[in-house]
């Protein structure tokens, strides 16, 4: 059963849109997936509570105002979503607990800087070590900030799973508690091409 952390220190990196969207995926793959939320906002377990009915089923895992240990038994996949400015005794347990770490990062300095000492924060905490990867959001192709992002990553020697662009689409599935999956793939081709080489990366 993989564990899949959806993770970065800064806020607004898109952490809850990349959970939301993987559990989507892997239940319309037919696995059976959980979705925590250890973020405050509760913005993912927020989602799966509009979730309708007739959509590919995802099982909640209530972690509010808990630690975090291991998840329940009975599922294949379990994603979970993360607050803004984990570290210390709570960064180790995620840690501990994942088999994946996945690290939304949007293409500006503050982010680009805080990502770095992220990781650095994730090696320093030694063996089994999780595996890391990367995705680009809200990125606008031919910019020079996605060019700085890019420089940035080959320097980070992280693998890099692609950069999904700034959409409304995102949003509003999610004000349906659907996901890219849930709604009609013309309406979103673009967005479902920028996930192939994640969902890949989901199904190892």
């Amino acid at each position: 059963m993989p564990v899949i952390v959806i993770a970065n220190p800064k806020g607004g990196a898109g952490k809850s849109t990349v959970a939301s969207n993987a559990a989507g995926y892997l239940a319309r793959k037919g696995y059976r997936v959980m979705l925590g939320d250890v973020d405050r906002q509760q913005s993912s377990r927020r989602w799966l509570d509009m979730r309708p009915a007739h959509l590919p089923r995802i099982e909640g895992w209530e972690l509010e105002g808990k630690d975090v240990v291991k998840p329940p038994k009975g599922v294949s996949h379990v994603v979970l979503d993360t607050p803004a400015g984990l570290h210390g005794k709570k960064l180790e347990a995620v840690y501990r607990l994942a088999d994946r770490i996945l690290i939304p990062l949007q293409p500006s300095l503050f982010d680009i800087q805080a990502t770095f000492d992220f990781v650095q924060e994730l090696r320093k905490l030694g063996k089994p070590v999780p595996e890391l990867a990367v995705l680009g959001m809200r990125a606008k192709e031919g910019t020079l900030s996605v060019e700085q992002l890019q420089h940035f990553l080959a320097d980070l020697e992280v693998p890099v799973l692609g950069f999904l662009r700034d959409t409304q689409n995102y949003v509003q599935a999610a004000a349906r508690g659907a996901s890219l999956w849930d709604v009609a793939p013309t309406r979103v081709e673009r967005d479902l091409q920028q996930w192939q080489a994640l969902c890949a990366w989901l199904e190892q």
